[in-house]
């Protein structure tokens, strides 16, 4: 038997039988192997279960189910829970090599969004469909500068305003300090798993960015390419400037139904490429796998090191069919990586 299946196997035992000291309840460990991990070293995995609330589903009629407390379906479910939507239980699970850190994280979904404002044809022209997207961000904390970091540090309400009975209030990724920035990893089920990738990006006082400067996604539209359009973007006299091919839709022959992307995606550089993620929908549930060196040499990345005195804390946070109203961990949450 390998070495880290003797591993999992006692840390079991422990666990069930109360034999050894007790582990605490918010590690992730990850344990070390010689090869990435394969899918039966994923199948034995202990896993860590952690709870994100506050989100809204992507349900076809979800009014039935709001109660009076509406102010909780707009705000960030960091700061205020939610009580409409029942939380999600995302299972993470951890290994690590030598030179790379990966994670696996699986959740419940039944309505898989995977395009992201898709064009489509009827026969004879083409339509945008304000379809939009799942994703999932985790955020790595430094324990030295956030001994108890959870995503409430990270996610703040911008905009907040009452008048009369009404209530409007938008909320921003940011953090409070300027004195202090936090790597953000963001895959989105259309943008990034495109080409594989989640987006390597940092979260400061001002908000996020990506560890290189430039954008890498650009509307798939014809009138954004244009000084003063005639009408709106991705409106009824919009039409996207190149197919699911990357070739010009003019003159070509497309079937109805026919698919292109609303939005173009160039592939990420130098750190802003440090994070590898493949995907899958199955059996009602998205499984994602990531993979990024431990140590980068970029120093606003988070480094990976082994031994608890190097821990480090991280929040994480679901979206369902949108990019703001997000479900969030609220409790602190912590990787190892087992000496």
């Amino acid at each position: 038997m390998n070495l880290h299946h003797v591993i999992l196997f006692l840390v079991s035992a422990c666990t069930l039988l109360s034999a050894c000291r007790e582990i605490p309840a918010d590690r992730l460990y990850a344990l070390k192997l010689e090869n990435p991990p394969s899918e039966a070293d994923w199948q034995r995995a202990l896993p860590r279960k952690v709870i994100v609330r506050g989100g809204r589903p992507h349900k076809e009629n979800p009014l039935p189910e709001i109660n009076k407390d509406t102010v909780h379906t707009s705000t960030p479910s960091c700061h205020h829970g939610g009580q409409l939507p029942d939380p999600i239980r995302v299972e993470m699970k951890a290994f690590y090599t030598e030179t790379d850190l990966y994670l696996r994280l699986a959740w419940r979904d039944p309505t898989p969004d995977a395009r992201f404002n898709p064009w489509i044809f009827n026969g004879e022209t083409w339509s945008n469909a304000p379809q939009l997207q799942d994703g999932l961000g985790l955020v790595w904390a430094d324990p030295a500068q956030f001994s108890d970091f959870t995503c409430a540090r990270a996610c703040h309400i911008d905009d907040f305003g009452v008048s009369g009975s009404g209530f409007h209030a938008g909320h921003r990724m940011k953090l409070a300090r300027p004195d202090k920035v936090l790597d953000l990893w963001s895959w989105q089920a259309d943008l990034t798993a495109r080409l594989g990738f989640a987006d390597d990006r940092r979260l400061d006082e001002e908000g996020m960015h990506g560890d290189l400067p430039g954008e890498i996604f650009s509307k798939n539209s014809y009138l954004a390419t244009l000084q003063n359009p005639a009408g709106a973007v991705f409106g009824e006299q919009d039409r996207p400037l190149v197919d699911a091919e990357g070739q010009p839709p003019g003159g070509r022959f497309y079937a109805p139904g026919t698919v292109a992307p609303g939005y173009l995606v160039s592939a990420p550089h130098g750190s802003r490429a440090d994070v590898s993620a493949r995907s899958r929908h199955e059996n009602g549930r998205w499984v994602l796998t990531l993979r990024r060196e431990r140590i980068t040499g970029d120093l606003l990345d988070r480094y990976f090191l082994p031994g608890e005195q190097n821990a480090t804390h991280f929040g994480l946070a679901v979206m369902d069919h949108t990019l703001s109203e997000h479900y969030a961990s609220t409790l602190s949450e912590t990787l190892v990586l087992v000496e």
